[in-house]
């Protein structure tokens, strides 16, 4: 224990430890009292009415009632999704559709059918490695998302079973889950997302909440316990913070604006402390390239939702980050637009667990490398016609948000780009896309959300994607599952005598010891060449892969010191093996034929794998795996 003390002193400071010290002891007291008196009931919002600017108001229904008729097959399927709703069924983190029944069980993983105990908040086991239960589950249902399409469906019909739909599962939801009671209360994030929803959520019914005085008072209190929640149990430590932080730090910006004109002092100290961590969080958590350091394209999604959304609220109601904060946000959208293949899609590099701050549009069929909706925001936020462009198909959350109807002709990036700082290299023409990941481990080598995937590749022709990312599986639900997907071998890299490049542990599923260190040597718009250490402290060896890119062809080259290695590639489940030579595949997507040529001293098989494309749903594929000793030589050239 003293030797750890020592080392944190050490590295961050004998008077930084002692603050946070000071703060975690003062912290715990409050936590310790909560247990003899659980609720604040002193405070009474019976009168109270927030005088927040929003993103929409009842004045603008009709507006949306009309863009709804212009647009029928949207305004149908919110209004089939918002029947789902009322009938309970959710299709949550790859369960498939699933009827959760009359009575929800806030509390359990439908999944697996586990319960948690509605306990004091603190004496909750989340995770047990020994079980299947996946504490997401209840945690994903209770954010509420899913009430934002059941004010859409009411603005469009004025069916009032759909208000009464939403403040039923409300009241519900506050019965079984008092606060600081039960799973529900055990992860600030999700605390805080939920808070965010509930906010939305009351400018769809605003007027029949306030008719409504009781449930008005019961929401509104419930609110600002959320409030008080965040702000005792903030996700920070002295370590680097990560996305979690980020969405407390929204949680409390938006329930600070939104109760900033009572009487009561926390609503401001939420908001004026929030509003400083967050312009701090901004320059630790994203790079001047402006991708994120988590190294997930998937997180970096969320991040940008958490980042931006704050930003767009803090206007409305003359507020605002700094400049500098503005820039580097809009560098996070353009990091995303240009890392958007032609089929409209993103590479899933690292983890993926479908999180998002809100979902505006497509509630149950939404995909997760599919991040045009919110690149779309950022196109009318700046002005940038990229962003536009690339998101000129998305039409929902631009009204929800922006009021705007402008239509744009889409276009995607075509030319090869760098990415230093996040370490992505984007080999790309006309037809061919081939993205490479190489560089720093999650959190500045800390790995939580980094998988083994150094000197890996996605390759896109024509956008038909053939080589893909294989994804996430799960998390704590199957630990086994969890390191599968982020080992060397389920990366479309160099993996050898199942020799980790990065080792991690079986029970430390979010840690990864950095070891790779990948570096790129040279980069130009038609060739890449970089390098890994991951192996040479294992069996002496590193891994250099060279491609070079023409306008039909991608040739790839990877060096081992004496060592015989394995080539992986991982198809998408749609790839068809057309034809099976000694030293030829060909592959074929739809109308897009790949011949790929292999070096006479090579040889492959053809081997059955999974691919987890979203966050709890495995999916059946094949792999291709080129055995060599030394050098490998493959060309792959488009037909």
């Amino acid at each position: 224990m003293l030797l750890k003390i020592l080392k944190k002193i050490k590295k961050y400071g004998i008077l930084k430890v002692i603050f946070f010290s000071i703060k975690r002891i003062v912290r715990e007291c409050k936590i310790n009292n909560l247990r003899k008196n659980i609720a604040n009931k002193n405070i009474n919002l019976s009168n109270f009415t927030t005088k927040i600017n929003f993103f929409y108001s009842l004045k603008e229904k009709e507006t949306f009632r009309n863009f709804y008729e212009k647009n029928i097959p949207l305004k149908l399927d919110i209004i089939k999704s918002a029947n789902k709703i009322v009938e309970h069924k959710f299709d949550l983190l790859g369960s498939g559709e699933v009827e959760l029944g009359e009575n929800i069980e806030w509390n359990k993983d439908f999944k697996s059918g586990f319960i948690w105990e509605n306990k004091f908040y603190k004496d909750i086991k989340i995770i047990d490695l020994e079980n299947n239960a996946d504490v997401k589950v209840p945690w994903e249902l209770s954010r509420f998302q899913h009430l934002f399409t059941l004010g859409k469906a009411y603005w469009i019909t004025s069916d009032l079973k759909y208000f009464e739909e939403a403040k039923k599962e409300i009241l519900d939801w506050i019965e079984k889950n008092p606060i600081y009671y039960g799973v529900n209360w055990t992860c600030t994030m999700d605390v805080a997302i939920r808070a965010v929803n509930l906010i939305f959520f009351y400018f769809h019914f605003q007027d029949l909440i306030e008719k409504d005085k009781n449930f008005f008072k019961e929401f509104n209190e419930n609110l600002y316990q959320h409030g008080e929640y965040i702000y005792l149990n903030l996700e920070k430590s002295l370590e680097l913070a990560n996305n979690h932080y980020l969405s407390n730090l929204v949680g409390l910006i938006f329930l600070g604006i939104y109760f900033k004109d009572l009487k009561y002092k926390k609503p401001n100290k939420w908001l004026n402390f929030s509003l400083k961590e967050m312009e701090k969080e901004m320059f630790i958590q994203n790079n001047q390239d402006g991708t994120n350091y988590e190294t997930s394209t998937s997180y970096h999604r969320l991040v940008l939702e958490l980042m931006f959304y704050p930003t767009l609220l803090l206007k409305l109601n003359g507020l605002s980050f700094s400049n500098e904060y503005e820039k580097r946000l809009e560098k996070m959208f353009v990091f995303l637009a240009k890392i958007t293949k032609s089929n409209g899609k993103i590479p899933l590099i690292g983890d993926v667990d479908n999180g998002r701050l809100v979902i505006l549009s497509n509630y149950y069929n939404w995909e997760v490398n599919d991040a045009r909706n919110i690149i779309s925001l950022g196109g009318e936020y700046f002005n940038n016609i990229l962003l536009k462009e690339v998101g000129a198909n998305e039409k929902e959350d631009k009204i929800w948000i922006f009021n705007s109807q402008k239509g744009y002709k889409e276009r995607f990036f075509k030319e090869s780009i760098v990415f230093e700082n996040g370490g992505y290299y984007l080999l790309q023409n006309n037809e061919i896309y081939c993205l490479i990941r190489c560089g720093e481990l999650s959190l500045r080598g800390q790995g939580g959300h980094s998988h083994n995937d150094q000197l890996s590749i996605e390759l896109n022709i024509n956008g038909e994607d053939f080589f893909i990312d294989t994804g996430t599986g799960v998390y704590t639900a199957d630990k086994n599952i969890r390191n599968l997907f982020r080992s060397t071998r389920m990366h479309n890299t160099v993996s050898i005598n199942g020799i980790e490049q990065n080792n991690f542990y079986e029970g430390k599923l979010f840690e990864m010891k950095e070891e790779s260190f990948g570096e790129c040597l040279k980069f130009s718009e038609k060739s890449f060449e970089g390098i890994h250490y991951g192996y040479i402290n294992k069996i002496g060896s590193t891994h250099i892969r060279k491609i070079i890119l023409d306008r039909k062809t991608l040739n790839l080259i990877d060096l081992l010191d004496n060592n015989t290695g394995i080539i992986n590639f991982n198809l998408e489940p749609k790839v068809e093996m057309i034809k099976l030579e000694q030293n030829n595949i060909i592959l074929r997507k739809n109308n897009v034929i790949l011949q790929i040529s292999i070096d006479n001293d090579s040889s492959y098989k053809i081997l059955d794998n999974i691919i987890s494309e979203k966050y709890g749903k495995i999916e059946k594929t094949k792999k291709i795996e080129i055995y060599f000793k030394n050098k490998s030589k493959i060309k792959i050239e488009v037909n």
